[in-house]
Parts: C-alpha cells; structure tokens; sequence
C-alpha cells in the first residue's frame, strides 16, 4: 500500500493543477446538478415483519387512494369559533385554494356530517389533505412551496399549520450556523499546532472541498431512492470531522519530512505514503464499522450508515490527493504567515510535556487502569435507565412548522392527536370491526376512535385509535404493546378476521424495538471486524483486544451521558432544550459504529508508534513512552477539532442532531484522552512482551502490512547506500 500510495502522491505533486482544477470540477460540476435535481430527504420507517409493517402493506393493496397518508392541515380562528360563519367560510375558501394545488390529490372540510369529529376545541378544526406522491418523493423546493401556499390561503383570520410527513420535510433546521463555528474553533486549534495562516488553512480547504462534494452526492442520492432526514447532518459532521482530521495527519507528516532535509515535492509524497497509510487504514476501518449497519436490515438506520461513509471516503481521497497537489503548490511556502505564540510549533519540537506525561503513567500503570476504568464505568451508570424513544416534536422551536402543528393540535383534540395509531383490519365480517372498534375505543390509554372506513370490496377496513398521551410518551408506547397484546386478541378471538396496529407513532416504537433486538448483533460484528482489521495491522493478539473492550468502555460513557442529559434532563438547558427528551432509538446503532470506527483512527495513529519504537528498542516501556510522547500533541489536536465539530451541532434546533452532537463530541473527548493517553499505555505497560504475542502458525499466514510505511523508505534508503 505504502508504494502505491507514494506513486498516486507523485503523481497528484508532478500534475498538481490539473488535480486541484479537477476537484475544484467535481465539487461545481456535483453542486449544480445536485442544485437542479433537488433534494428529496425522507425517512423510510418500513420494518418487514414487524405489525406496523403489516398494517402498511394492508393499507396499500386494499385502499390504494390512501397509500400515501394524509396530512392534516389545523386550522385555528384567531376570533371566535371556528365553526362560526365567517370562520367556517375562511375555512371553507382555504380548502378549496388547497384543491388546486398541483401535488394535491384530495382534502376533505371538517364541516360535514361525516367528519364532524374533525372540529375540536377553541377553535380549532383540520382537514386531511392527500397528496399524489409519497414521502421522500417530494422535492423541498415543491414542499416549500406547497406549505407557503396553504398559509397564504388562510387569510388574515386564521392560524394555520401543516402536519405529518410534509411539516417533518420543511421543518428541517439549517446548520450552517453550526458548522461555521466547528470551523472557526478548528482553525483556532490549527493554528496553535502549526503557528502559520497558511498550514491552518490547508485542512480547512481540503475538508470543505470534500464536504461539498460528498453534499452533493448524498443531494443527488436522494432523488434515487429515500435517504433519511437525519443523513446530511450526520453526514456532515463526520465528514468534517474525519476531513480535518485525516489532513491534520498528514501536513503535520509532510512538515517533519521537509524539517529532515526533503524538498517539498518529496516531504507531500511521503507524508501521504506514510501518514496517508495511516488514514486509509483508519478510515476503511470507519467505512466499515458504517456499513455493517446494513447487516441490521433497518432501511433508516442503513441511510445513515452508507450516507456517513460517502463522507468518510470523500475525505480519505482529499487527504491523499487534493492535499499533496495542495503541498506542491504552495511548496517552501507552507511556514509563511507566521503568528506570535508562547509555544514552539516548529516540525520537530520538543514535546517535553508528554515526554514527561508518558514516563509518569510508565511508573505507576496499575493506578492509572484503576482510576480510568473507575471514571468510564461511573460516567456510564445512567445507561442502565436508557429507554429508547422517538423525536418529541414538542421540544422543537415555536417557529417550525412540525412545532406549530403539533401545539393546535394538542389544543384543539389533546396530544395524542399528534401520533395518532392506524388499526388496519383484514376483514372476514364486519361485526368484526365493529367489535373491535368497540374493544380498542374502552381500552386504557385510548381517548377516542374514529368511524372505521371500509374498502370497496368489504374485505378491509380502518380506523384511527388516539392515544391519551403524546406520541413520545412511554405511557403510549404500553397502550400499543397492550392493544397488540391484549385487547385485539380478544375482541377477534374465534373469528378470521385479523388486525394490526400501525402508523409513524407505532412504526416508531417498533423500530426502538428492532433496534433493541439487532444492537447485540452489530455489536458482535463490529468488535469482530475490527478485531481482525487490527490483527492483521500489528500482528498481536493482546492489542485487538484491549482495544475492543477499551472502546466498549468509552462508547458505554458516551451512551451513559447521554442518557443523563437528554433522557433525565440534567443540563438540558444549556444546550437550548426545555427539559428532559427521549433518546432517539436509532441514536445507539449508529453511534456505535461511528464511533468504534473513529476510536480506531487514535488508537491507530498512537500504535503505529509504539509499533515502530518497539522494533528498533524490542524496549516494551519505552516503546510505550516514545509512542505516546511523539503522537500525543497530534491526537489530542485532532481529538479537539473532532470535539469542536461534533459539539458545535448542538447549535442545531433539532433534538437529534443535539444528541449526536453531544455523545459523539463527548466520546471523542474520552477516548483521545482517558483511553489512548492514560489507559491503553498503562495496560501495554503492564502486558509487557504479552503486548507482541502472536501465535507461530498465524505468523506464516497473516501478511505483513506496514501501515505507515517507514519501512518501505528505510529499504529504499539502504540500497541507496
């Protein structure tokens, strides 16, 4: 890989122009379409085999006209009743605006005999609006549209709000705020690790032009097939993150190169032949962990993995291309635009403060894997408490449109409005459904039902069961389990007819409990993966295994810590939320293979240097010491810049981009500091020669693979000589 990577380096360097014109290309070329195509991000709840799935499939083959959900638009009089004539003709004129819309299929008045339950209280009423297409098929431009045209038929007399999927679609937060400041505190941090304006700004050039691009591609993606809502965030903030990070590596190489003598040209090509072997190995350990999240077979959880490693790769390719065509460019030019600092940021200085820090975890090991593993398991406690839920729209900002349907909602028809649960019957008789509408209308949890509606064939029928509770609430998610589990059982019991409970608030609950049943199993498959990608690195035994059960602890901390503050609402305010909210269901999968696969780069970056002290020393405590005084600086640099990123996001108005935010920022945070700088170089301390342990028949079978490559310039060198 080192040859390889060294000769696509030279090439980059020898036609550097024509490199950085062709990503400049790309990175236009991708916006524009993406810009024509639109974006069409929604999230696809389906879940073969579990009854809300059902409850979809039987709503699409017996009432086609109904495949695509309807969405509510709640009216509310700002005078009065909404029933009143002058209201009730507003009402009516909106509606009939609403008719002519291009994307509208139907939408019925809530001022008839059959939909008089469609009026509430002070003065709220809402018709159901069907569309022609379904979610995720819906440009944002058209859904932007659409909504301003319903308030603009509205009038001056009524509030107006757009529910369901369509609200979800165009109260997507902008996060470019966030990002702006992810940025600002990583140039800061770059600029006290190199001291020029010039070496700050090529990382930032690099992940920008690579986050653009991977934008674009994830925008055009949509339009292929239903990318989830949450995607670009995530998506960002990796590929940001891992974007810096990965050139952070290599600039900070190609500077120590042209300090020992080498022309610019040559420092850029080694430094992306050996810390860029160092990045590819990091960051396909990454991708990974990412795509395995596919082996779950959860549709949503699969977008956010395969999104998350679009960015990876975009910025594994940057770091290796686009930046040493970058370095070959500016040449001798890297150190100009120096800033007055307190502290040497030359290439090769002294790191005396980890020098010193090493040798003192060297002493006293036993300690030092005391006190971390003490601090991790403490942090991680409240994980035991975890319940996973579902996005409370309720915690959303007053201004969305999701948060304003959500409020008239409540106040005109109650909370359980909002989440609604979908019984779709498979008929046999229709006293059937009689019956069970009877059952499900006096069963705890269950405010009211609606009038059940029959297919033209008699063969199906659905009604809508409202909740007491909110669609976030445990309480409701107990009221589904026993209406699966009790009372529709009973009510159909000797017939043939057969029922199930569907709808987003149930699909949601159905998803927390695939998730639940599928989180060991990617577990396994992660720790396995990665187990063998670090055997076949460094050749040990002992080392893939501490580092797996190190990072089970720190990503146990991040899980503990978010449940602590989302969950039990600890210091929910200073992050700009009202109070306690639930822990996203799909927030755990995906956060563990992130980061187990971001702990990896780290635990990569800080090995290879233990691995290389080693086989010049065969010293196991002073290879520890040299490795850990030599990449300490860097990872901890590149640790903050990933902490700015990741924490920066909490910016976001969204609940669960908060909650990525601040468990990935919060991991990376424990895992560059208590695990790679203070656990792992006390547990290598204390494994000794163990640390190197590799059976003799692996030995003849494993390939030998030198990710940074030193060796392969060592041999060059020699026969030189």
């Amino acid at each position: 890989m080192t040859n390889r990577l060294y000769k696509l380096a030279a090439f980059c360097i020898r036609h550097r122009r024509i490199v950085v014109a062709a990503w400049l290309t790309v990175a236009i070329v991708v916006s524009i379409l993406a810009g024509s195509l639109g974006k069409q991000f929604a999230d696809n709840l389906s879940l073969p085999g579990r009854d809300s799935q059902e409850a979809t499939d039987l709503l699409d083959a017996k009432f086609p006209s109904q495949a695509n959900g309807s969405i509510p638009v709640i009216y509310k009089a700002k005078q009065g009743k909404v029933t009143d004539s002058a209201n009730e003709k507003a009402v009516t004129s909106s509606i009939k605006a609403i008719s002519k819309e291009e994307l509208v299929s139907s939408i019925n008045s809530p001022f008839t005999k059959q939909t008089a339950a469609q009026v509430g209280e002070d003065g709220v009423a809402y018709a159901s609006m069907i569309l022609d297409e379904p979610p995720g098929q819906i440009s944002d431009k058209d859904a932007d549209d659409l909504v301003d045209a319903i308030h603009l038929s509205a009038g001056a007399s009524l509030d107006v709000a757009v529910g369901g999927s369509l609200a979800q679609q165009v109260s997507t937060s902008s996060d470019e705020s966030a990002e702006a400041v992810g940025l600002l505190v990583a140039m800061i941090v770059l600029l006290f690790t190199f001291g020029t304006i010039v070496a700050m700004g090529l990382p930032i050039f690099t992940a920008v032009f690579g986050l653009v691009t991977s934008m674009g591609l994830l925008a055009m993606l949509s339009n292929l097939t239903t990318v989830s809502t949450v995607a670009p965030t995530l998506a960002t903030m990796i590929g940001l993150g891992v974007g810096i990070d990965y050139s952070l590596f290599v600039l900070t190489r190609h500077r120590a190169a042209m300090h020992d003598g080498h022309e610019p040209d040559e420092a850029a090509a080694r430094a992306a032949a050996t810390a860029g072997g160092a990045v590819v190995f990091a960051g396909t350990t990454v991708v990974i962990a990412l795509l395995s999240l596919g082996l779950a077979g959860i549709p949503l959880v699969w977008t956010l993995g395969y999104s998350a490693a679009i960015a990876v790769v975009v910025a594994m390719v940057a770091a290796v291309t686009l930046l040493p065509a970058l370095l070959g460019l500016i040449g001798h030019g890297i150190d100009r635009l120096k800033i007055p600092l307190p502290h040497d940021t030359s290439a090769r200085h002294s790191t005396r403060g980890w020098q010193r820090w090493a040798e003192g975890v060297a002493r006293h090991p036993l300690p030092a894997v005391i006190v971390s593993v003490l601090l991790l398991v403490v942090i991680a406690l409240p994980v035991l408490n975890l319940n996973l839920g579902q996005q409370d729209d309720a915690a959303l900002p007053k201004s969305t449109e999701v948060r304003a349907s959500y409020d008239l909602t409540s106040d005109g028809f109650g909370v359980g409005q909002n989440g609604p649960l979908l019984i779709a019957v498979d008929v046999n008789s229709k006293n059937d459904v009689q019956t069970l509408s009877k059952a499900i209308g006096g069963a705890d949890g269950v405010a009211e039902v609606t009038p059940p509606l029959f297919n033209e064939s008699g063969n199906a029928a659905i009604f809508n069961a409202i909740p007491t509770t909110s669609p976030s609430s445990l309480t409701t998610e107990d009221t589904i389990n026993d209406l699966r589990d009790d009372t529709i059982p009973k009510a159909l019991k000797g017939t043939e007819s057969v029922a199930h409970v569907g709808g987003a608030t149930a699909g949601y609950v159905d998803l927390a409990a695939e998730i639940g049943d599928k989180l060991p199993q990617v577990i396994l498959l992660v720790v396995v993966l990665s187990f063998l990608v670090l055997v076949l690195a460094f050749r040990s035994i002992m080392i893939p295994l501490q580092a797996a059960v190190m990072n089970l602890l720190s990503i146990g901390a991040a899980y503990g810590l978010v449940t602590f503050v989302f969950q039990e609402g600890h210091g929910a305010s200073l992050i700009g939320l009202e109070g306690a909210v639930p822990v996203v269901s799909f927030l755990p999968l995906v956060m563990f293979a992130i980061l187990f696969g971001l702990s990896m780069d780290y635990e990569v970056f800080l090995l290879t240097q233990i691995r290389e002290s080693y086989k010049r020393t065969r010293d196991n405590d002073a290879a520890v010491i040299e490795g850990l005084a030599h990449s300490g600086r860097v990872i901890t640099s590149a640790a903050l810049i990933m902490v700015a990123v990741f924490f920066s996001f909490v910016l976001s108005s969204d609940p669960t981009t908060k909650q990525f935010g601040v468990g990935l920022a919060f991991a990376v945070a424990i895992d560059a500091t208590i695990v790679r700088c203070l656990l792992v170089p006390a547990v290598m301390v204390l494994m000794k020669r163990y640390n190197w342990w590799f059976p003799k028949p692996l030995e003849r079978v494993v390939p030998n693979i030198d990710i940074e490559g030193d060796e392969y310039f060592d041999r060059i060198e020699g026969g030189r000589k």
